[in-house]
């Protein structure tokens, strides 16, 4: 399980993040001009995850490219006929997008942009971990290395995890679970399955405060609120919908309510406000301010990304995601696991429809 040193590791990379400097009009309109005819003269095509700044994600849609959670980015380069893939997220993003695109070459504005998940998951312990437990079925949420993929037996997304536990759990099968402790307790206390759960969390969730939030919501009482499953159990049990980044998204879509308190990283509202312009959005309280807050309700690493070293890459092509092809292949397997599992699902639901 996860060390204090593994923490100590978060923090390193932490102190090493550098934002992109803020821009002016006319400087974003350039770099912009410029993105675009370099995305045209690379043949690439730019994913951008809800979580990144939403510049990038205007980006993305204005020059055909999508953005997405971290499994569709993947699949929408392998269905795209660009011949590079421009990843703009975390780097379990762009090594999940090179494990679908292997032909393809897949770039990201810096490789620097890591994810405390992955980070607090080394490969090598994990693999310790795991062969200390033989007898359990080892799911691994998508927030982990092809490393560590490629170690596992599934792997789950937070949309669907429940549903793979489950079906799992009935066949009597014990699960090994990784990286994120909160997800694997919303999980396993959905379920009833028996989880073994490696003690990682994401740093943007788990700064969201069950008093925060009970003294927000006294204030707008008539707000939903949205609370993705990497956040504590106390602040999960408050919530009116739980889901992944696309169910909140679909949520504040189709709720009545016209306020909506939301506890996942602040760069979905990019989305939300576009989808559901008439709905208000709030920001669900952290642990705090500047030096008291690690996070502050976005994800230090996605800020990372940014206009200037998305051109540079373009322009470069030095920020290269490689997968060994043997890992690639090992990590493969419970991905194709878990989408035939998902399709399977869909069918079933469509034809109970």
């Amino acid at each position: 399980m996860t060390r204090a040193e593994d923490r100590i590791l978060v923090q390193e990379h932490l102190a090493h993040a550098a934002e992109p400097k803020p821009l002016s009009a006319d400087e974003k309109a350039d770099l912009e001009a410029r993105i675009k005819a370099a995305l045209k003269a690379e043949d690439a095509v730019l994913v951008a995850h809800y979580y990144t700044d939403p510049d990038l994600q205007r980006l993305a849609e204005e020059t055909g490219g999508c953005v997405a959670d971290s499994l569709e980015m993947a699949r929408f380069g392998n269905q795209h006929p660009a011949s590079t893939v421009v990843v703009a997220g975390v780097r379990f993003m762009g090594e999940t997008a090179k494990i679908f695109n292997p032909e393809k070459r897949v770039l990201m504005p810096t490789l620097e942009a890591t994810c405390s998940l992955d980070v607090g998951c080394p490969a090598d312990e994990f693999a310790d971990f795991c062969d200390q437990h033989p007898d359990r079925t080892v799911v691994v949420y998508a927030n982990t290395s092809a490393a560590v993929k490629a170690r596992a037996d599934w792997v789950v997304t937070s949309s669907c995890a429940q549903a793979i536990v489950e079906d799992l759990d009935a066949r009597g099968e014990k699960i090994l679970w990784a990286p994120d402790k909160h997800l694997g307790h919303y999980v396993q206390k959905t379920t009833g399955a028996d989880m073994l759960l490696w003690d990682g969390s994401c740093i943007v969730h788990e700064e969201f405060k069950y008093r925060g939030l009970e003294d927000l919501k006294a204030l707008y009482p008539e707000a939903a609120v949205l609370v993705h499953p990497e956040s504590p159990s106390a602040v999960v049990d408050m919530a009116d919908v739980v889901g992944s980044t696309s169910q909140l998204i679909h949520a504040v879509q189709t709720l009545p309510n016209e306020k909506f308190i939301v506890a996942t990283d602040n760069g979905i509202f990019y989305k939300m406000q576009q989808l559901a312009p008439n709905k208000t959005l709030l920001e669900a309280p952290t642990a705090g301010n500047g030096a008291t807050c690690r996070s502050c309700a976005h994800c230090p690493w996605m800020a990372m990304n940014g206009l200037e070293n998305l051109l540079q890459v373009l322009k470069q092509g030095d920020q290269e995601v490689l997968v060994d092809d043997a890992l690639r292949d090992d990590a493969l397997k419970p991905l194709r696991r878990m989408l035939d599992f998902t399709a399977n699902m869909n069918l079933k639901a469509a034809g109970n429809a």
